[in-house]
């Protein structure tokens, strides 16, 4: 895995090319295409494994929402944590963060799953693994991901200010220590899984409370609604 071979937006490959030529980088790509010539599908697609950075450049990310690795269904994974594709059904968790924004905002349920408008507004939608084996969740844990999404952490907690890091979910909240909660609002909520969102990730407030601290900030607030369906399809890719 080459830092010249890797297609990534220019001010996320200026603070995190250079990973790309570590050992353990290398041993991920070689893991990966081993996955790949055994004829096992990898999700999200290989265009789409460094969405997020691409969708949200380094200077424009106000929010981080952390997740743990892709959804592993065929056509569900495109790159942004938590998000689908417009006629994918939103996953169990996808929908208790709509039940959860609309209990703190009163915002109605949109018609997709598709999280790209938050992300363009600066929300980075990160998972902490970048690809996953098809029907088997973590598969690609322990691989190499995780050295390479907390570089992308640090070099945010280390040159921004007055960003907002919603950490949900242990494997989520194990990343907090690399952010310095003097510089940055970091926000804990049990994971919104159908097997824990009921034990405090409903109720948390965690949209409202990121707006508040934007607005505080001199920043503008996070728009949480999300254009409807027909809307998403005319906007530009």
């Amino acid at each position: 895995m080459s830092a010249h071979a890797i297609k990534l937006e220019p001010s996320w490959k200026a603070r995190v090319g250079a990973y790309f030529e570590r050992a353990e980088m290398q041993t991920l790509s070689g893991f990966l295409r081993g996955e790949l010539r055994a004829g096992k599908a990898i999700f999200p697609a290989p265009k789409n494994i460094f969405a997020a950075l691409d969708a949200t450049p380094f200077d424009a990310v106000k929010v981080v929402i952390l997740g743990q690795d892709p959804y592993h269904g065929p056509g569900q994974a495109h790159g942004l944590c938590f998000s689908v594709l417009p006629g994918v059904p939103a996953p169990p968790s996808l929908e208790n963060i709509f039940k959860e924004i609309e209990r703190d905002l009163a915002i109605p349920r949109p018609d997709h799953g598709c999280l790209l408008p938050w992300a363009r507004q600066g929300v980075l939608l990160l998972n902490a693994v970048l690809t996953v084996e098809r029907g088997m969740a973590g598969s690609h844990q322990g691989k190499g991901w995780e050295g390479f999404t907390d570089a992308v952490v640090d070099h945010l907690n280390r040159e921004r200010e007055n960003l907002v890091f919603l950490l949900w979910g242990s494997y989520a909240q194990a990343k907090g220590k690399l952010i310095d909660a003097r510089r940055h609002l970091v926000l804990k909520a049990p994971h919104p899984s159908p097997l824990s969102a009921h034990r405090g990730f409903i109720g948390c407030g965690h949209f409202s409370r990121a707006n508040t601290w934007l607005r505080e900030h001199g920043l503008d607030e996070i728009d949480w609604r999300l254009p409807p369906a027909s809307e998403l399809a005319r906007m530009p890719a």
